[in-house]
């Protein structure tokens, strides 16, 4: 944090009539009646938004949505966004048709201090993801000053995320984006112990430089999901028909035999919710992990992990949660990551939850206002706890 630009750096008492352009992450899901059906990222960008606006800057908000793949397609248009945002702000909002041409100019050049206005979707352009020059010239041409609030994006080497801040000398972390880069930023310094991480989702894939970064500064690693079948398939466990990485097998063995050589406890699931089939289950079960009935396939934890996981909880003093501990989207195997969600809300320490899946527990179970930070950027946070550089972080930084 010490090295990260901030709004205090931009001297906001002289940003009245200034052109800011300030990059969101506004990628929400959105209903077939083009509805916002989760405001939580648009709501998290509010104190950012609100304190330029008040210091009187022109405010150009520019996102991606979605993946249209370099064209304009309406699918993505981030219009229902702006409707969305004038009921959250209960103001005016404007929206322009495109995110560079003179039609937006022109709508810039008309607005006054204070004013808002929201770009369409910057990934109608391929130079966005290519991080065209030509495009990240015509992006920053737009605005005097650069503010990003979009950690979820912070991960990419997009015009929007590293193009326009480099061709702009003013520029700055908006809140939403320095507040998540402190409180990961406590998990990778000197964090209250216990430490413990409980790490879920489908595969390890995209988890192992996370949990090898992670491993030797925790005191306790917790394992769910189909992630955690491939450790149990480690301890030599058959798991019939469930989901596993037979190629990862290996290399969890390993992380368990060097998680046991450093004194670091490991919990795994004891029982677990089977099924023959997800979508039409005629038979659903909970069984030991050491009798999974062939034909079948684990698709949550059962009663007694989810015990032992909820007391883990419970005396960790720094607590880190990214993937659901079942399949999660297919109730009622949503039971396991409900009941963890339900427990980390009593958690005595500093907590911090990433990954939609995991957030949406969170904020299912009612207890997103007692979780010390919950991160909008998942797989951003990811990279950010595996110990690598995210290009959208480090232009921010001094002297870049």
């Amino acid at each position: 944090m010490a090295n990260l630009l901030t709004l205090e750096d931009l001297d906001l008492g002289n940003l009245s009539g200034t052109r800011v352009f300030l990059r969101v992450d506004f990628n929400v899901p959105l209903s077939e009646a083009h509805q916002v059906l989760d405001a939580t990222r648009l709501e998290e960008a509010l104190p950012t938004l609100r304190e330029l606006s008040r210091a009187g800057a022109v405010l150009l908000l520019a996102s991606h949505h979605g993946r249209p793949k370099g064209k304009r397609d309406p699918r993505y248009s981030l219009r229902p966004v702006a409707d969305k945002l004038v009921e959250l702000l209960g103001r005016a909002v404007r929206f322009a048709e495109d995110c560079v041409g003179e039609p937006v100019e022109k709508v810039v050049r008309e607005m006054d201090p204070g004013e808002i206005v929201l770009l369409e979707n910057l990934r109608f352009h391929p130079g966005e993801e290519a991080n065209d020059p030509a495009f990240a010239d015509q992006l920053a041409a737009l605005a005097e000053v650069y503010v990003d609030d979009a950690f979820g994006a912070a991960h990419r080497t997009h015009a929007s995320v590293v193009g326009v801040p480099h061709r702009l000398q003013r520029k700055a972390a908006g809140r939403l984006m320095a507040r998540e880069v402190e409180a990961l930023g406590k998990l990778l310094g000197e964090p209250a112990r216990p430490f413990a991480a409980l790490l879920g989702g489908a595969k390890i894939e995209g988890k192992i430089d996370t949990l090898q970064n992670l491993l030797d500064r925790l005191d306790l690693l917790l394992l769910g999901g189909g992630m955690a079948n491939t450790f149990l398939a480690a301890q030599g466990h058959d798991l019939a028909a469930s989901l596993f990485e037979p190629d990862r097998v290996e290399l969890a063995g390993g992380i368990l035999e060097h998680a046991r050589s450093r004194g670091i406890e490991v919990l795994l699931p004891t029982d677990l919710v089977v099924t023959d089939d997800l979508d039409n289950p005629g038979r659903v079960e909970t069984v030991p992990v050491d009798r999974v009935p062939a034909g079948t396939k684990a698709v949550d934890v059962g009663p007694e992990t989810r015990k032992a996981f909820a007391a883990a909880v419970g005396r960790a003093q720094t607590f880190f949660w990214n993937g659901p501990l079942g399949v999660f989207e297919k109730p009622p195997f949503d039971e396991g990551t409900r009941a963890v969600a339900q427990a980390l809300g009593s958690c005595p320490g500093f907590s911090v939850v990433g990954g939609g899946e995991t957030v949406a527990a969170i904020h299912q179970a009612g207890v997103a206002d007692k979780i010390g930070h919950v991160s909008t950027g998942g797989g951003a946070s990811l990279e950010f706890l595996a110990g690598k550089v995210l290009p959208g972080v480090a232009v921010l930084e001094r002297g870049r």
